[in-house]
């Protein structure tokens, strides 16, 4: 398997316009969205946003109603799925149970007609890439998840095709082999260079493993960007929503100076005024006033709570409060010795510091 051959013929993708209804629900909505070449690109949203649906599109298993894809400068919305050159991981792997694994990663090679020894070298090699060299003349049902998980991969990339398409390929497998293999899959990518689209209803997943993420809902893209964009500047309360823990303020801008209620707010980035706007709370952004330093920090926001809870969540814990309009706002903290020592008790009231960086203002218009 050519490294160098992957790296130098992977594909952009765009599209344009793509539309795809099923009665009067719009499963895609006049979708635009570039994918550049070599790119590790996530479609996030919830079940229903409109995400396998356009992966399908792009696989060509459906066809939109109107629009434009092309891979480079082909033109494919017509193109049928074997002739697309794309490599493809299901859900569900898809793969042969009555086959080896040997015969399940070389079967792409027999459909395009592989001399058998070429056909031996690149499976042997396809297998040694998802380290499973020596697990060639297994059945299916002697592997664990991952390892079959790592087959489909084999078999997608045997080819060495110039797009590779994942539709939730990590979704069966418990939490900490779905990290390990996250991490995996990053580095594949990373070593064969070719354009990647994966889907995903995973928050924590599409941050940790793309170059860039379209964040999908109502089968429109709510916002592009790298995950650092995507979290720390959502463009709307659905991404906010949508992308880690929030709580909303009710924000009114006059004369320059954001509100919350009586209170002025100490904010980074200043939207127009006239918008309606709130205050984005992540709980791991906000802090614990325990001493003078912290409370005479002039740079922070300061709120002031009673604690209603606590949850103890190992490696961190959750403070939930009540603000005095009734809102109700949590705070995460790592369970140091030195930290939980110094927790208040429920029911007292506390101080919490919001740092003008974190004091990021958005948009309470529905997108």
């Amino acid at each position: 398997m050519s490294e160098t051959t992957l790296t130098g013929g992977a594909l952009p993708i765009t599209i344009r316009d793509a539309t795809k209804s099923y009665g009067a629900v719009f499963a895609l909505d006049n979708v635009d969205l570039d994918v550049r070449s070599g790119e590790f690109m996530t479609l996030l949203g919830p079940s229903g946003s409109g995400k396998t649906t356009l992966l399908m599109v792009l696989a060509g298993f459906t066809r939109p109603d109107y629009g434009s894809v092309k891979f480079g400068e082909r033109e494919i919305v017509r193109t049928p799925p074997h002739k697309r050159d794309v490599g493809m991981v299901f859900q569900n792997y898809a793969l042969f149970p009555h086959m080896s694994v040997a015969a399940n990663v070389a079967f792409p090679l027999k459909l395009r007609g592989v001399s058998k020894q070429e056909m031996v070298e690149r499976t042997e090699q396809a297998l040694e890439t998802v380290q499973l060299a020596g697990y060639g003349e297994r059945r299916i049902d002697q592997l664990s998840g991952g390892q079959r998980q790592r087959v489909a991969l084999a078999r997608a990339i045997v080819f060495e095709p110039r797009i590779l398409l994942m539709d939730e390929p990590l979704s069966a497998l418990d939490k900490k082999l779905r990290e390990q293999m996250q991490i995996e899959l990053r580095r594949l990518h990373d070593k064969l260079g070719m354009t990647t689209v994966y889907v995903t209803h995973d928050q924590r997943e599409a941050l940790t493993m793309s170059d860039r993420i379209a964040v999908i809902n109502h089968g429109r893209v709510m916002q592009l960007g790298t995950p650092e964009e995507i979290y720390e500047r959502p463009a709307n309360r659905f991404v906010a929503d949508f992308i880690g823990e929030s709580t909303f303020l009710p924000v009114t801008v006059q004369q320059g100076v954001a509100r919350f209620g009586d209170q002025s707010l100490k904010v980074a980035q200043m939207p127009e005024a006239g918008e309606d706007l709130l205050l984005m709370l992540r709980p791991e952004r906000l802090q614990l006033i325990t001493n003078d330093s912290e409370a005479a920090d002039g740079e922070a926001n300061r709120f002031e709570a009673r604690v209603r809870e606590m949850v103890y969540q190992g490696d961190s814990f959750l403070m939930y409060t009540v603000l005095e309009n009734g809102t109700e706002i949590s705070l995460r903290g790592m369970t140091r010795r030195d930290t939980v020592s110094t927790l208040p008790a429920i029911g007292d009231v506390i101080q919490l510091a919001l740092h003008r960086d974190d004091t990021v203002l958005i948009s309470a218009e529905e997108p």
